[in-house]
């Protein structure tokens, strides 16, 4: 190896050091100061852990709303996720794979669509929300994040690869549609669902535009919105907000570490169809 590229490999490693300290500080300073007194963190700032106290961790559990913004954060991460899968993977089906009238037209919007940023949308759905009674409930949370086109997309373009004579031997053996997807196509793709699977329930878990807009009573209230509740009669308790934020952050930090092959997949899947 040349000087020159052990030179730049050296420069890109110190660089890629650099961004994830940047990155892993505030996370790093959120763990440290969840785990001191409110004294302390007020009075005696520190980088360096000097105590190691759980109050913070069972005043956030015991004395917030935590446990019910858990279980809504759950349920509506589970619903959108297993939703989105279900109706993305039909709706791409039928576009790689059925020819029906209006089909490159259907597919041009789901492309526009993805093209249009979700802020753009907030009013109309607020508005549409508002005018269904679904402002501070379940599915007032839901309906408006069911907006995926980018699993429609990489979907699409799995079974576009899908080698036709497959397709073909199944149906002169009399198999049905559904017999093609769910046998067939289905257990070749299991790698992307469970990628796709995991993303869309990570990017539910850490909604926060949305559900902050349409929720208006702490009951309803997700994790990310819930944190913002997180306060005393004397102002912001800061080591049980942070401990709040951690325990938010602790799915989506095991997620990606049991799953960080899956993750990065679709990562990566994503960027491509982004490119």
């Amino acid at each position: 190896m040349s000087a020159a590229r052990r030179l730049e490999n050296l420069v890109l490693t110190i660089f890629t050091f650099s961004a994830a300290l940047v990155w892993i500080f505030p996370l790093y300073w959120s763990f440290v100061t969840s785990l001191r007194s409110e004294e302390n963190v007020v009075g005696n700032a520190s980088l360096l852990p000097d105590e190691f106290r759980l109050s913070a961790y069972v005043d956030a559990i015991f004395n917030t709303r935590l446990m019910v913004w858990y279980f809504n954060s759950v349920g509506t991460a589970v619903i959108v996720t297993v939703t989105v899968l279900v109706i993305s993977m039909l709706c791409a089906y039928a576009l790689s794979q059925i020819r029906f009238p209006g089909r490159r037209l259907l597919y041009g919007v789901v492309l526009a669509s993805f093209m249009v940023p979700t802020q753009a949308l907030l009013v109309n759905q607020f508005i549409l929300m508002n005018n269904l009674n679904l402002i501070n409930t379940w599915a007032g949370i839901i309906l408006p994040q069911l907006i995926t086109p980018i699993v429609i997309i990489v979907y699409k373009q799995f079974f576009d690869s899908v080698p036709k004579e497959m397709r073909e031997a199944v149906v002169l053996d009399g198999g049905g549609e559904f017999t093609i997807l769910f046998r067939i196509y289905l257990p070749l793709n299991w790698g992307i669902t469970t990628a796709m699977a995991i993303v869309t329930f990570i990017t539910v878990w850490n909604a926060f535009l949305w559900p902050f807009l349409v929720v208006t009573s702490e009951d309803m209230m997700t994790i990310p919105v819930g944190i913002t509740q997180v306060n005393d009669a004397f102002g912001v308790a800061y080591a049980r907000l942070m401990a709040v934020a951690m325990l938010a952050a602790l799915p989506v930090i095991l997620a990606y570490v049991l799953f960080q092959r899956r993750v990065t997949e679709a990562i990566m899947i994503s960027s491509g169809v982004k490119g």
